[in-house]
């Protein structure tokens, strides 16, 4: 047998294992499109390996050791996905989810960032543990839509208030609190064209439109010198060792915590929800009653990388909603999440460069991302007070008060209220009493 024939058999027979693996014929695709759709859902959400260490860095943590973990963490939990699910869905420590760890749980209510993680690896196992009971859905199902939406919209804001401090362009003021930065700062201009940039690239569905505005922004500050080059381009991994396992369980039982593990519990629930019913519509997995194929298998995946994050030291990875640019190139299997897995893998040898990028270039993203979680905003009826206070409470608490919990907390008890005050409350669910209570308990103590 000459060698082409050789090459041609090995392929037939890798397509072959692929095939039974992955169910392509079934799915209508193709070993060529999965991987293409990989490639497209990691350059959409590649951004991740430079915002979520940027953050969590801020609670004291290593950057160049997060920057590991949130590879490791998004490699792993992607193939977990890839092969429990069979979906093409990319997972990624969550934006809003690693915001709340820092500035909620570490800068606010001053727990240490050792707390933190035990606090999420907690809440990665109740997660699981809801899911394996079915207790989940009943818990999403009881909480009102526009609450649904308002925790999407609120960590929108604060996300994009986040980037917006990043960039430069909001600064500490004496008599508002907070202030525009001077425009003739170079930093400055180039965060707000970092802006325009990637709206623009985003507008026009240029795949990768994130990372390549941050990157162009990051070459422009070099060439301004308000930025420096990385001390390299490749190099072996930076050690996870200074986060990896560093729980700190003894400050995470008592009392005052439990409200944060409780927040991000919903903010787990809600996203990965929210996100799955979105993907698996885009990409035709709702069943005739609109309900997501094999659903139970997604949510598993997706609880058991949550608690793989923790233990790696980052804050808790979620299916990104990002992958519906890999859906729409035609991915439809695990095989394109395999490749997005691979790709998260070799990311991890690009750490001089991907550590070395600078806040007035990762900012932006985050306020574009900012506006992106804005969307569920169109479908609030603001004229029904009843459903609009309780959402226009959560979202300007938690940007002013700084805490997401906050803003839930004002949100869930305003609800229960005025809904009973005003003869509606055939509308609140019988869990949403409790939830309310627990709030009020957990500012009464």
């Amino acid at each position: 047998m000459d060698n082409v024939s050789k090459k041609s058999v090995k392929t037939t027979e890798e397509n072959g294992m692929l095939e039974k693996i992955f169910h392509l014929s079934k799915n209508k695709t193709t070993v060529k499109t999965e991987i293409l759709a990989g490639i497209t859902t990691f350059l959409t959400m590649a951004y991740i390996l430079v915002v979520n260490p940027s953050i969590l860095s801020q609670s004291g943590m290593d950057i160049k050791a997060v920057f590991t973990a949130t590879a490791l963490a998004s490699c792993i939990g992607t193939i977990i996905m890839a092969l429990v699910a069979n979906y093409p869905f990319g997972m990624a420590p969550g934006m809003g989810l690693n915001a709340f760890f820092t500035f909620t749980i570490c800068l606010t209510m001053k727990f240490s960032w050792q707390t933190a993680l035990a606090a999420s690896l907690i809440e990665g196992l109740i997660f699981l543990a809801l899911n394996l009971f079915k207790i989940r859905q009943m818990i999403i199902d009881s909480v009102p839509q526009t609450l649904k939406y308002a925790i999407s919209i609120g960590i929108g804001f604060f996300i994009a208030f986040i980037g917006l401090q990043d960039a430069g362009i909001i600064v500490a003021n004496q008599a508002t609190l907070v202030g525009l930065a001077s425009l003739k700062s170079v930093t400055v201009i180039l965060a707000f064209f970092g802006v325009v940039l990637i709206a623009v690239l985003y507008h026009k569905n240029i795949k990768g439109s994130f990372i390549i505005g941050m990157f162009s922004v990051y070459i422009l500050g070099v060439v301004f010198g308000v930025a420096q080059l990385p001390s390299g381009i490749v190099s072996l991994p930076p050690s996870v060792a200074p986060v990896f396992m560093q729980f700190d369980f003894k400050s995470a039982m008592v009392i005052g915590i439990i409200p944060a593990i409780m927040t991000m519990l919903f903010i787990d629930i809600f996203d990965s929800i929210g996100t799955l019913i979105g993907l698996a519509s885009k990409a035709g997995y709702l069943d005739e009653q609109g309900n997501v194929k094999n659903a139970d298998k997604v949510l598993t995946a997706d609880a058991v990388g949550s608690t793989i994050g923790a233990c790696l030291g980052t804050s808790t990875p979620v299916a990104f909603i990002e992958s519906a640019a890999g859906i729409a190139e035609g991915g439809r299997t695990g095989l394109a999440g395999l490749t997005i897995a691979g790709m998260f893998f070799l990311s991890l040898f690009f750490s001089p460069i991907l550590t070395a990028i600078p806040g007035f270039a990762s900012g932006p993203v985050l306020i574009v991302l900012g506006l992106l979680m804005m969307e569920p905003i169109t479908k609030i009826d603001f004229s029904d007070f009843t459903e609009g206070l309780p959402v226009f409470l959560t979202l300007i608490l938690t940007l002013l008060t700084y805490s997401i919990t906050d803003g839930l907390a004002f949100g869930f008890i305003s609800y229960v209220l005025i809904k009973l005050f005003t003869g509606k409350s055939k509308d609140i669910p019988t869990p949403m009493y409790v939830i309310s209570i627990l709030f009020i308990i957990m500012f009464a103590i």
